[in-house]
């Protein structure tokens, strides 16, 4: 994994997922987001819409599941990798995270843990990859702190947890985890600060620099 895009990610703790152009303007606008994930657009618009991000100079992930007129094939794939500025795509879908390693962009593997069939997926995801595994796996939904540990128990791939996590409490509780990664969702449109200071998980009281990231996504 590219070590810039690596740093990029641990070194600034919300990343934007956007979803409409008044969520990416106001992603582009906040100097602490560096990283954002595009959950929108069309095979017209997708090349502006990144073309925006990479100009403000930041990191730019494409969920392509989402993109309309991109079909679920590696053609897509390539479209992303040569036609625009991404810097990689999000998907649930493997073979289109072993396309986009194979091009050299990033990849983040989204699951939806809904029953222990999802979970055994990912606790053998790394033997099933081999050396196409993703970049970061995402995980949904992130109010599973249980769950999410045994996946950090076994995984050795960065892992993000997103999706109904609306409280301080939920973000103290996915850390507990541990060595994992994770997302929140934001709204884009208001001022968030809950607890969020510097770069770190507030307890109220101030934050220490020990304490580990939250990467967090609308």
């Amino acid at each position: 994994m590219n070590q810039e895009f690596y740093d990029a990610v641990e070194a600034n703790p919300v990343i934007a997922a956007v979803k409409s152009d008044a969520g990416l303007q106001a992603a582009v606008e906040m100097e602490e987001i560096q990283v954002i994930f595009v959950l929108y657009g069309d095979v017209c618009t997708i090349p502006e819409i990144l073309e925006r991000i990479k100009a403000a100079g930041k990191k730019a992930m494409v969920h392509i599941d989402l993109i309309a007129g991109l079909s679920a094939k590696e053609i897509s794939v390539e479209f992303i990798a040569r036609q625009t500025r991404a810097d990689g795509i999000i998907t649930t879908k493997p073979a289109l995270v072993r396309r986009a390693k194979e091009l050299g962009i990033f990849a983040v593997l989204r699951f939806f843990v809904i029953d222990s069939l999802a979970l055994k997926n990912i606790e053998n995801l790394e033997m099933q990859c081999g050396t196409s595994r993703p970049d970061f796996i995402e995980v949904l939904p992130g109010v599973m702190p249980k769950v999410l540990g045994r996946i950090a128990k076994v995984s050795r791939i960065p892992m993000i947890a997103g999706g109904l996590i609306t409280e301080k409490e939920d973000v103290i509780a996915a850390l507990s985890v541990g060595r994992s990664r994770f997302l929140r969702p934001i709204r884009m449109s208001g001022n968030y600060n809950g607890g969020h200071k510097n770069g770190k998980i507030c307890n109220g009281t101030g934050c220490g620099n020990n304490q580990q990231p939250v990467h967090f996504v609308q």
